[in-house]
């Protein structure tokens, strides 16, 4: 029996997602959006690319949460993004409104699914879909760490002239600027990344990989969509392959990392009953001291919570 996954909101992270997932072959696709006629045509334009690209048509466009009853894995990427004259403050009181609205429709016809949280800003946003939801903490997590990784593994291959899958790497703390690049546990090829590179280029690289989405925000315009669809799409194939695989999530803490009550970027293992492990990993002074600030600046945007 097939899978089924639900993506909330057809932007174009959202039918990416979709894209992505439809081409894996495993699962069956809902896209949901108030948009009368988007997700469906979407789904529509997608189902007539399975043939030529070999998977099967099991895309669905929807305005309704009826059609995402009994899904394994809700994607939640509603919301709206910072607009200019827009405060912080507004962002996270607008896209609250807009996550627990959704959350609650999503868990209403799946009591039992898994919510993986896109939207911003994600690790508060986090903590709405948890609470809307009301399911336990490893069935609730967000995409931001695969996402940053990836970037930063992308700096490193230039830089070194090697291979990206060569490249080791992890990204964890806040979805933001003050996110912690482990730098001491990053190698190329099994060697140490310091052996390879002068200490002004890895602090380049950090910083690059800190401003990562708003240098692609400068280009387009928008945010990014491919990279972060791609690294959503390995999350929903490790919970749904149940693949043990250890990633960078946004996952909430009860202590790990000297962190309590907090949604955070971490290592987890992620299998078929979602979080299944926090893999705590020993910190350099400095990485230790940035995760702390990452954490202060995360505890600061969440307590703005239910003051809209």
């Amino acid at each position: 029996m097939r899978s089924k996954v639900t993506v909330v909101g057809a932007g174009l992270t959202g039918r990416t997602i979709a894209q992505e997932l439809a081409r894996r072959d495993y699962a069956d696709v809902v896209l949901v959006d108030i948009v009368e006629n988007l997700p469906q045509g979407i789904a529509l334009d997608l189902d007539q690319a399975a043939s030529v690209l070999g998977y099967e048509p099991n895309v669905t466009g929807s305005n309704s949460y009826e059609d995402t009853a009994a899904s394994d894995v809700v994607v939640v990427t509603a919301g709206v993004p910072r607009k200019p004259g827009m405060s912080r403050d507004d962002l996270v009181t607008t896209n609250e409104k807009i996550v627990g609205s959704v959350t609650e429709q999503a868990l209403t016809h799946s009591p039992d699914t898994i919510v993986i949280v896109l939207s911003n800003p994600l690790d508060a946003m986090c903590h709405v879909a948890k609470s809307a939801s009301g399911l336990p903490k490893e069935r609730v997590f967000g995409q931001a760490g695969i996402l940053d990784t990836a970037r930063f593994r992308a700096f490193i291959a230039w830089e070194t002239g090697a291979s990206v899958r060569d490249v080791h790497a992890l990204v964890l703390g806040g979805h933001g600027d003050q996110m912690v690049p482990v730098v001491s546990a990053t190698t190329v090829g099994g060697v140490p990344l310091t052996k390879l590179v002068s200490q002004e280029r890895i602090d380049a690289m950090v910083e690059r990989t800190r401003k990562g989405g708003g240098e692609v925000v400068e280009l387009l315009g928008t945010s990014a969509w491919y990279a972060p669809a791609a690294a959503v799409m390995e999350m929903v194939e490790a919970v749904l392959l149940d693949q043990k695989r250890v990633l960078p999530c946004t996952a909430y803490l009860e202590g790990e990392f000297g962190v309590t009550e907090l949604y955070m970027g971490v290592p987890v293992k992620l299998g078929s009953a979602g979080i299944e492990e926090i893999v705590e990993l020993d910190l350099s002074e400095q990485e230790q001291t940035w995760f702390e600030e990452s954490a202060a600046a995360v505890r600061d945007v969440v307590g703005v919570l239910g003051k809209g």
